[in-house]
């Protein structure tokens, strides 16, 4: 059976959109949490709060940790096996300049001496259950050459790949070819991630590399939460059933934010708006201009619910 499993985005994908989108939507198997990172030698308040077992309610949820050198990866690795979670992601794949410049995320992947070390490392925590989320190189889509031997020796759960190079960011075509070269090559289970937006093209994945363990799906589950249960349903929901559930699944967004943002209405209010860049594209101009325009919290819900009343 094929799983299909929710990306890490930071800025959206946090425990509020988690939990509402699993109660509302449904149909995803494992959640992953924006990579956790040491800042200054500890953890960052927000990174707390984010991944506590108390404010979390989806399903399958799977911490990820974002590191390059093996004591921090067991520093963090160590604290969500405290929390009480027995599997952790390990990111490979962060695209943005400011962490990949750190030779952290996908700036991790020139550097094969740097990976075993971490593949080494988890050896010390045998109670933990590892993957990996990686693209298929920094600078080169061949750099994962270098890298899946070292994966491939190591006690791994699952590699999600992302098949892209770090530099790309999300710009450009995904590497179906370099993603076939690296699944062909893969000796654990592997997962598909990149510009999946609708259930054919899920198909079409599935259809090529019919060995995967799963897909995970990123950016098309943001503009279209009802992705993973049409898939499952085998059948796309009108635009008034999706706009429906839409808008309950925004409203228990708005009520956790809420009752976690101290910083007032100015801060409330962005941090909603932010959840529509990415989502429902095909929303008329007009009502989401008037979503994205509002300067108060009761002039934003009022145009979120004449938006999605269709």
């Amino acid at each position: 059976m094929i799983t299909i499993e929710s990306a890490p985005l930071q800025g959206f994908t946090e425990a509020a959109w988690r939990n509402a989108h699993h109660r509302v939507f449904g149909g995803i198997s494992a959640y992953y949490t924006p990579f956790v990172r040491l800042e200054k030698g500890d953890f960052r308040n927000k990174d707390k709060k984010e991944i506590a077992p108390e404010r979390n309610t989806a399903v399958g949820l799977v911490p990820q940790l974002l590191a390059s050198e093996p004591e921090d990866l067991l520093k963090i690795a160590r604290w969500f096996y405290d929390l009480g979670y027995r599997c952790a992601d390990i990111n490979m794949g962060c695209p943005f300049p400011l962490v990949a410049n750190k030779g952290k995320g996908a700036g991790l992947l020139p550097y094969p001496d740097k990976v075993s070390a971490l593949m080494e490392s988890l050896k010390q925590l045998p109670q933990m259950s590892f993957s990996v989320k990686m693209r298929l190189g920094w600078a080169s889509a061949d750099e994962w050459k270098q890298i899946l031997p070292l994966l491939n020796r190591a006690e791994l759960r699952q590699i999600t790949l992302h098949p892209r190079i770090g530099k790309q960011q999300y710009k450009g075509e995904i590497n179906r070819d370099g993603f076939r070269s690296f699944y062909e090559a893969c000796e654990h289970p592997l997962v598909f991630n990149g510009d999946l937006h609708t259930p054919e093209e899920i198909d079409a994945v599935i259809s090529d590399f019919p060995r995967l363990k799963g897909v995970m799906l990123g950016r098309g589950l943001l503009a279209r939460p009802a992705l993973a249960a049409e898939y499952l349903d085998g059948k796309q929901w009108d635009t008034s059933a999706l706009y429906n559930k839409v808008e309950q699944m925004h409203q228990l967004i708005f009520e956790q934010y809420s009752q976690s943002i101290e910083g007032g209405e100015a801060q409330l209010l962005g941090k909603m708006q932010t959840c529509w860049e990415y989502l429902l594209p095909e929303m008329d101009k007009k009502a989401r201009k008037a979503i994205l325009k509002a300067h108060r919290i009761d002039s934003y819900l009022s145009a979120v619910h004449s938006a999605l009343s269709v």
